[in-house]
């Protein structure tokens, strides 16, 4: 019998001792349906397409990355944006998460970081978080390492308060990411407060890494979210 566990707002399983602490800000969540069966042999060993009312969804997500820091004393890297392309997934034990099809980042060292220690798709790319003068926000990036060329550029005007909704909490209250290290699907759980979600309206949409990283969506996403943001700590991987 498949078994997985209820989405709630916050962590189910609060972690102890974090490894990695970082913020995420300013984020904007585009995402699309996708069949399940399409998905299902992108996603790590162990693990298939976690999925509400049978369908499951690829998303993308702009934000900044700030005070990224290793454990309780390692000076922080910086701030910068990031892009990612994601899956959502489910393991034998019921954890519900996220599979990276891609992370592009503006810093080169937490590419090279979570390249090798955690075997994440991470590229290295040249981007830009803007806000404009009638709160408009725009992310661009461009890949220049290990696979220059593929782009995305977007922009959305965050509204009020999004509504409490099965589909918003399915697709943001994610407490752990799958990935595949060296031949071994791992978990790597986080913990963060609930999300302070917020409509949005998407203005621009211009990219080609959803393509990159395997998937096919037409026209616009039906559902576009944006977040103040949250602070993050990550605990052992499991």
């Amino acid at each position: 019998m498949e078994i997985a566990e209820p989405v709630t707002p916050t962590a189910p399983r609060p972690i102890g001792r974090a490894v990695l602490t970082q913020w995420w800000r300013e984020l904007a969540f585009l995402h699309w349906p996708v069949d399940p069966a399409v998905v299902a042999p992108l996603l790590p060993a162990g693990t298939r397409p976690d999925t509400l009312d049978g369908v499951t969804y690829v998303g993308l997500i702009g934000f900044r990355m700030d005070r990224v820091g290793l454990g309780a004393g390692v000076p922080y890297f910086g701030r910068f944006a990031e892009t990612n392309v994601r899956l959502y997934s489910v393991d034998d034990a019921g954890r519900r998460g996220v599979v990276f099809r891609s992370l592009d980042a503006a810093r080169l060292l937490p590419v090279v970081v979570g390249r090798v220690a955690l075997g994440l798709n991470y590229v290295w790319s040249k981007m830009s978080v803007e806000r404009s003068g009638d709160g408009a926000y725009t992310y661009r990036s461009r890949r220049r390492w290990p696979d220059a060329g593929p782009r995305a550029a977007f922009t959305v005007v965050p509204g009020g308060p999004a509504p409490k909704d099965p589909l918003n909490d399915f697709l943001t209250a994610r407490w752990g990411l799958h990935t595949s290290r060296r031949g071994t699907t791992i978990y790597l759980p986080n913990e963060h407060p609930a999300w302070p979600l917020r409509t949005a309206t998407l203005e621009h949409l211009d990219e080609t890494v959803l393509s990159a990283a395997g998937l096919a969506v037409e026209g616009p996403p039906p559902s576009v979210l944006f977040s103040d943001g949250v602070p993050v700590k990550f605990g052992p991987p499991a």
